[in-house]
């Protein structure tokens, strides 16, 4: 049957002088996962869309003058014309002026689609109606072709309509999106590089395609100076005040590839340096003062430097040049710092001017510059290109610290990014003093009681006994002597020290530096030893950090972090998902793993919807919601009763690995558990403001909904959701279905509106919401979502949605947006909804007829 319907399509073209494929070779499956599906862009006498559906061994066909809208209200006119192979499912290149639809083809989407009633597809064709879901890169969710009554032209081509369904998938204003996608998800092209690059038409996927010439390889662990051309980096800014720092992700290997520096690391003190009209501060990571530790190197920059903010290292060096963190606190404790040397490593302010934005190439260039002939106390910290992790393998055997790599055309961000690597040596870190031992009837120090930081608990990390002698042993004491508590300051959940009786307990003020062999399954130091005191940090911000590994590919994700959250390995971590904010996809694998305990508790059991996000948010972003075969196994599928595809679920931690590897930047689930699906277990209202309200108004709804919600008996929580709303969670004990949530919320969200129409509006029209605070009560609906707690947020400045107290929220007097670039302010507020399971209340038909119903 394939043969005969091919017929009108070969006797349109000569194939001996287009080299499209005649259809005649052995049939292939484009996509042995389904029924393939294709949209070519062709630019022929007019630019339009060519849709394709894969059935009956052919390539049903249609031309889409104006292409796809993802809009349902937008109704598409789509041609139907002859069939085509499947083999020009595949086709991508330049058909030649003078044949049948001269011009550029271009391989715009493709993928399977799933029509609604399978056995049905010729009848739906001959009837003129095909309900349909496509699974593209592009196009997703259900979709329509209707037939019209006319014809087109005079072939009597058939007119069709193409209209979205109403889903997850669809967007107002869909048909602009078609503006943004203009590159080939086959090979990256765009139609002008399709029609200049290749003058040959056609390239099976069998064919090998030609790769974009990659640059030389530079010589092994070669020093280079970077290039002396300052570039247009810096932008005109007057000189701000101290900028928090950028940090290094820990890995355990050095980065390897292109576009890398790696410095040596030294085992110093972080320090800012501004000099400003001949005077000079030096700041330390946390923005302390510390001028009058470094007089010498103070007195030095201010004589010999303009106007600038440097971000470098204070070091002392040992006779062979490394430096000696030891050395360095004596140093301190003798005033004698004449010795010491600041390596400046980056270049924040000069000249007037912002340099932040500019890649680290052209910011260590100007920066090299600016130190030129400094070769005393302030030098230019050098940096390595080639090799990474032999460069660190060489490091480590001339007992280095390690390697600081940093991407080169990456901008400096305040905050953690793994556009910054640090792969040490050793493992060491910092750690904070929870208590510690002595010998009976003495004063010699035997050991230290140490933990870390989570959220705003501490954590027990483990003993340090070795690294003290008599001097060290007795400035310890005396200072831990002043800080002597009765009790623990260790977190109570299986955390406590083994034999606490012998432990003097303080209070956890002190940070030290320990040097240490591993860490054991439960997270407890092995082999540790005392290095030194960090004054310049604060115990809260003391994190214990666990070194990550990149995976060479996808599967990496998939395999690891089956259970407790483990550190994410992801492919092409680097990649920017958030590029004005310098937040890579490793870092987002990280957050998931960070934060996976406050997270997993909103997702475990729910159907979810997803936001994706592959190539950034500045691209195409996309929604996901049903599962597909082969997905990691921490994502399993959640039937739902009528609905023909399974939806998505997180099943534990390695769930959401899997979600940093597909670019996931937002997870929204439903309001009820797939065990219990027909029984929403909470209710949503979503505060929306018109553009311009201002927050004290919306603070005053908000605070009237929490009440209102307790005068029917209901709890209730507040989460700001990382954009300008804020969401009101009342939860549920299982009971009442989806009709009388909905109906409940929908009359409260009436009873607002009807009390305050100036204000408030339930309705969702433009119109209606010009002005006022929409008070949104549809996500209490059946396969509607809400964004969860901790999700990260698709949009510009990476913000998370974050979950408060009550008490906080009531004392605010702007919204907040929180961020993945400032973890610090989030961690607070771990806690807030500490008793949301315990408060669940029953839906009761006595709640409904208060609420006006029944």
């Amino acid at each position: 049957m394939a043969k005969q319907t091919l017929a009108t399509y070969r006797r349109k073209r000569d194939f001996s002088q287009t080299g499209e494929p005649s259809g005649t070779g052995k049939r292939r499956r484009l996509n042995p996962g389904g029924l393939s599906y294709v949209i070519q862009k062709h630019a022929a006498r007019r630019l339009h869309y060519d849709f394709r559906l894969e059935y009956d061994g052919v390539l049903k066909s249609w031309a889409v003058p104006k292409g796809p809208s993802r809009d349902p209200s937008v109704k598409r006119l789509a041609v139907q014309v002859e069939d085509h192979p499947i083999d020009y499912g595949d086709f991508e290149g330049t058909i030649p002026k003078g044949q049948y639809g001269g011009g550029t083809v271009q391989l715009w989407d493709r993928g399977t689609w799933e029509p609604e009633d399978p056995q049905h597809v010729g009848e739906a064709l001959k009837k003129g109606r095909l309900t349909f879901e496509l699974h593209g890169e592009r196009l997703k969710g259900r979709w329509n072709l209707v037939r019209g009554g006319g014809r087109y032209g005079k072939d009597g081509k058939k007119n069709w309509l193409l209209i979205k369904g109403h889903d997850d998938f669809a967007a107002e204003n869909g048909e602009a999106d078609l503006d943004k996608l203009d590159r080939s998800v086959k090979t990256g092209r765009s139609m002008t590089e399709i029609a200049t690059g290749n003058s040959a038409v056609w390239h099976s996927n069998r064919a090998k395609q030609a790769e974009p010439a990659k640059p030389a390889r530079k010589a092994k662990g070669k020093a280079r100076p970077p290039a002396r051309r300052r570039g247009n980096g810096g932008k005109t800014a007057a000189m701000p005040g101290f900028i928090a720092p950028q940090l290094a992700t820990l890995q355990e290997e050095a980065p390897s590839g292109e576009g890398w520096g790696h410095e040596i690391k030294l085992d110093g003190y972080r320090i800012q340096l501004h000099v400003e009209n001949g005077d000079c501060i030096a700041y330390t990571r946390s923005g302390l003062d510390w001028s009058s530790h470094f007089p010498e190197i103070v007195a030095a920059a201010a004589q010999a430097l303009p106007d600038c903010i440097l971000d470098g290292e204070i070091a002392a060096l040992d006779g062979e040049g490394r430096s000696d963190f030891a050395a360095l606190q004596s140093a301190l404790e003798r005033d004698a710092t004449a010795q010491l040397v600041y390596f400046a490593f980056d270049l924040l302010h000069a000249g007037g001017k912002d340099w932040r934005g500019a890649p680290l190439e052209q910011r260590k260039a100007a920066l090299q510059d600016l130190l030129a002939g400094h070769e005393g106390r302030i030098r230019f910290s050098e940096h390595l290109v080639g090799d990474g992790p032999g460069i660190r393998r060489s490091a480590c055997e001339m007992g280095l610290e390690g390697l600081v790599s940093k991407r080169l055309s990456a901008p400096y961000r305040s905050g953690r990014f793994s556009s910054w690597i640090k792969s040490k040596c050793r493992n060491r870190q910092e750690f904070v003093v929870g208590g510690f031992i002595r010998r009976k009837g003495g004063n010699p120090l035997t050991g230290l009681v140490v933990g870390t930081y989570d959220g705003d608990v501490l954590r027990y990390r483990g003993r340090v006994g070795t690294g003290y002698n008599a001097r060290i042993a007795a400035d310890l004491l005396g200072r831990l002597g002043k800080l002597k508590r009765k009790t623990s300051p260790f977190a109570s959940a299986g955390a406590q020290p083994e034999k606490p009786g012998e432990i003097e307990w303080v209070r956890p003020e002190l940070v030290v530096e320990v040097e240490f062999a591993s860490w054991t399954s439960s997270g407890v130091l092995r082999q540790a030893s005392f290095k030194g005191l960090r004054e310049d940090k604060a115990a809260p911000e003391v994190r214990t950090e666990m070194p990550t590994r990149v995976a060479a590919n996808a599967s990496g994700a998939a395999k690891a972090g089956a259970g407790k959250a483990k550190a994410a390995t992801v492919s092409n971590p680097e990649k920017l998902l958030w590029p004005a904010d310098g937040v890579s996809k490793q870092d987002l694998a990280d957050y998931y793993a960070r934060f996976a305990d406050h997270l997993l508790p909103h997702l475990v059991g729910r159907p979810i919807s997803l936001i994706r996000a592959p190539d950034g948010i500045e691209g195409e972003t996309f929604f996901q919601r049903h599962y597909a075969k082969g997905m990691p196994a921490g994502i399993q599928p959640a039937k739902v009763r009528n609905e023909k595809q399974p939806y998505l679920m997180i099943k534990h931690a390695g769930g959401l690995q899997a979600l940093a590897q597909y670019g996931v930047v937002e997870i929204h689930p439903w309001g009820a558990k797939s065990s219990n699906i027909e029984k929403p277990d909470l209710l949503i209202f979503d505060f929306d403001p018109d553009e311009g309200l201002g927050f004290a108004m919306i603070k005053r709804a908000v605070l009237a909904m929490h009440g209102h919600l307790e005068s029917f008996g209901l709890n209730s929580f507040v989460k700001l959701t990382g954009g300008k709303g804020v969401h009101v969670v009342a939860p549920l004990k299982p009971g009442a279905d989806w009709e009388m949530a909905k109906g409940f919320t929908k009359a409260i969200a009436e009873n607002f509106a009807e009390a305050d129409p100036d204000n408030f509006t339930a309705t969702m029209s433009k119109r209606r919401r010009k002005g006022r605070i929409f008070v949104d009560y549809l996500r209490n609906a059946k396969t509607s979502t809400a964004v969860a707690p901790w999700s990260p947020r698709g949009r510009p400045g990476a913000p998370i949605a974050v979950p408060v107290t009550w008490e906080f929220f009531a004392g605010l007097r702007q919204l907040p947006v929180y961020s993945m670039t400032r973890l610090q302010e989030v961690e607070r507020h771990f806690d807030a909804w500490k008793d949301f399971n315990a408060c669940r209340a029953t839906l009761t038909k006595t709640m409904l007829k208060k609420a006006g119903l029944g």
